[in-house]
């Protein structure tokens, strides 16, 4: 009986063992088949690079226009011949363009790993260096997908970092782009008539919609953060620490329009957080006030940027297309208008800041 019990306790350790046996070798196959395709990404984002360059140059040389794209058309039949559709007069002209975008080698190789190819498609319309180089920068920081790259695009948040960063001064205590303006919370599918205790909720159900939203490098800290200031007990909405900027990041959220007495309020959570919370070898913490309506000359004329305080719509509800991005456009014209009155001001009261994108053509050449 003894000797039975001991085989069937060796045919369960052996069971045991192929069981790991099995999981082991899968999980090398996974991950050699993985950096497979990786590599094989990257060296064909490389390849087409190349190939867009080398074309470029020979275009550049013969300064004929009309002859290059001749050349070109006639080059574009030949390589599907022999290479297939991968080298179709529309994927050709994109390499030259990625080529013509990306003149730097070691950038291209650096993003190529987690860049495919179908993820500089989506990149090449847009008519902004600074901006391509935001979202590929967003793609290698955050391991996006092409979908939620195009998600992205679409949502324009390099747009919006830059509305945000149009508050900004000589004086800013608020670090150049950190925050974006307005916020899209819609993907939290608020009801009509909710309160800010809603808003909150909806945000700790799923803080990491919250911190897509806001960007890279956050991490949540905690919420109803208590503080006794004088004997009285006050309450931050949201704390956040970001790893990129080594700060606390403070977030209020207000229903209805901005008012200026938001302002000490949030000076006031600062000054507690930075004596109480801040520890050693990180910046001094910033707060970020979240409005349903922001009057946005009113925030400049504040110098909430000076104080160390950003002031930031947020939008619930998406609407069309259409709608959005022409408010989105209007915004930016506002944005576009302070710059120029900021010019006009007295040398070193502004910051020097690269801005906008001009509007995507969505039909390629």
């Amino acid at each position: 009986m003894s000797k039975k019990k001991n085989e069937l306790a060796l045919q369960i350790e052996i069971k045991i063992d192929e069981t790991a046996l099995f999981e082991q070798v899968s999980a090398i196959i996974e991950n050699r088949k993985f950096r497979a395709q990786t590599s094989a990404n990257s060296e064909a984002t490389l390849m087409f690079w190349e190939v867009g360059r080398y074309i470029n140059s020979v275009i550049l040389d013969t300064k004929r226009a009309a002859y290059g794209k001749q050349i070109v058309a006639t080059l574009s039949l030949q390589l599907q011949e022999k290479y297939g559709k991968s080298f179709e007069l529309t994927n050709l002209r994109r390499m030259m363009r990625f080529a013509e975008n990306f003149v730097d080698y070691e950038i291209v190789a650096t993003l190529s790993p987690q860049l495919s190819w179908s993820h500089i498609i989506e990149l090449l319309p847009l008519k902004s260096n600074e901006a391509i180089i935001y979202y590929a920068q967003d793609v290698l920081n955050r391991r996006f997908g092409v979908r939620e790259l195009r998600r992205q695009i679409s949502r324009k948040a390099f747009e919006r970092r830059e509305i945000a960063n149009s508050a900004l001064t000589e004086q800013s205590s608020i670090p150049f782009n950190a925050f974006k303006d307005p916020y899209l919370l819609d993907v939290f599918d608020l009801k009509e008539n909710y309160h800010e205790a809603d808003l909150e909720k909806a945000i700790l159900a799923d803080v990491q919609k919250f911190i897509l939203e806001f960007g890279h490098g956050f991490a949540f800290i905690e919420s109803q953060k208590h503080m006794i200031i004088g004997g009285e007990d006050v309450i931050l909405d949201l704390l956040f620490f970001n790893r990129n900027l080594r700060r606390l990041i403070a977030v209020e959220l207000k229903i209805g329009v901005f008012k200026a007495a938001f302002k000490g309020q949030m000076e006031l959570y600062l000054a507690w957080l930075d004596k109480y919370e801040r520890k050693e070898g990180e910046n001094p913490p910033i707060g970020i006030i979240l409005c349903a309506s922001a009057n946005r000359d009113k925030v400049e004329m504040l110098k909430m940027d000076k104080a160390g305080i950003a002031v930031a719509e947020y939008w619930t509800e998406l609407p069309s297309k259409a709608v959005f991005e022409q408010k989105i456009k209007e915004i930016m014209q506002e944005a576009q208008e302070r710059l120029v009155r900021r010019k006009a001001l007295p040398s070193g009261s502004q910051k020097q800041i690269e801005y906008f994108l001009d509007e995507k053509d969505d039909n390629e050449e």
